[in-house]
């Protein structure tokens, strides 16, 4: 196990900037000092010593576009609510566990969907564009990287913007999706609570008796996100693909997560396997933590906007 030769979690000096964080958004975001110089200046070294980065993005990154996260201090989801999200063999084997989600989901999607990359997004994206970024891997789901423009892109966990039918395998996207649940539901009405992580919205289950789900147009079979739900396994074949693109790269950054979810935290196993340098930029612990020979704490957006990618 290698111990890390820095670790930053500092209070003091503090640079004052600008929010990366939009008005209104900031609810979101656990509570976090700014980074001081010092900190800045070690993960701007990590940045320029690299010369094929593989980094890696999780929940953290996306609280600074107003979607919030399961697990942070005060403000995610376990923190708020009692709520715990759809495991996938509820999902699969329940009828009504498909109508309560999807028609959740169906109320949320509208405000879920229109969320907008921030700064850490293009600066990660721009990264890729002038050669430093190798590969990028994301946990989150929301699609906020592709609308950025980064193509050497993986999705780990899928996508909620394409809907797949567990039946034949046909890929759709959620727009269309959306259009027949309108459809199909033109004089359901149901009073929205609070949207969660993965998009859908809190409703009490009379809410949703009448709502109807659509099948697969090509062989009537279930229709579910494409997206990895709790209690499923990420696809070998996309692990292998990640593990391939980590053995071209010559660092780690991981960007707004903790890596409790094992499906994430493998590659860090992996890194420190190969002995290569991590970096950490995250507000709170990470599983990963005792990997790293570099500790952020800090806002996304704020630190990455300052580090050049030399």
């Amino acid at each position: 196990m290698r111990l890390p030769w820095w670790t930053l979690t500092l209070h003091t000096g503090p640079v004052r900037r600008a929010s990366s964080v939009p008005e209104g958004m900031l609810n979101f975001v656990p509570a976090c000092s700014t980074a001081d110089v010092q900190s800045l200046d070690l993960l701007q070294d990590f940045v320029s010593r690299s010369r094929c980065l593989f980094v890696i993005t999780g929940a953290g990154l996306s609280t600074e576009s107003g979607i919030p996260d399961y697990r942070s201090e005060g403000v995610g989801l376990y923190a708020r609510t009692d709520r715990r999200p759809m495991q996938h063999a509820e999902f699969v084997r329940s009828a009504k566990s498909r109508q309560r989600y999807w028609a959740r989901n169906f109320l949320g999607w509208p405000q879920f969907s229109s969320h907008q990359p921030n700064s850490a997004h293009k600066v990660l994206q721009q990264w890729e564009e002038r050669g430093k970024l190798h590969w990028l891997v994301t946990q989150n789901v929301d699609a906020l990287h592709s609308k950025a423009g980064q193509k050497r892109l993986t999705e780990l966990h899928g996508c909620t913007h394409r809907v797949m039918c567990l039946g034949c395998g046909a890929i759709s996207a959620r727009e269309e999706l959306q259009r027949r649940f309108i459809s199909l539901n033109p004089d359901w009405r149901a009073q929205a609570g609070a949207v969660a992580p993965d998009g859908d919205v809190f409703l009490e289950d009379e809410q949703v008796l009448h709502f109807r789900v659509p099948s697969c147009d090509d062989c009537g079979g279930i229709l579910k996100p494409e997206v990895t739900f709790f209690g499923d396994t990420v696809k070998k074949g996309t692990v292998h693909f990640v593990h391939e693109r980590l053995t071209e790269s010559d660092a780690v950054l991981v960007v707004g997560s903790s890596l409790q979810v094992y499906s994430g935290y493998r590659f860090l196993l992996a890194a420190s396997d190969r002995k290569m340098p991590i970096a950490i930029l995250n507000i709170g612990p990470t599983r990963a933590d005792h990997l790293a020979e570099l500790k952020v704490s800090g806002r996304c957006g704020e630190v990455l906007s300052v580090i050049h990618p030399l």
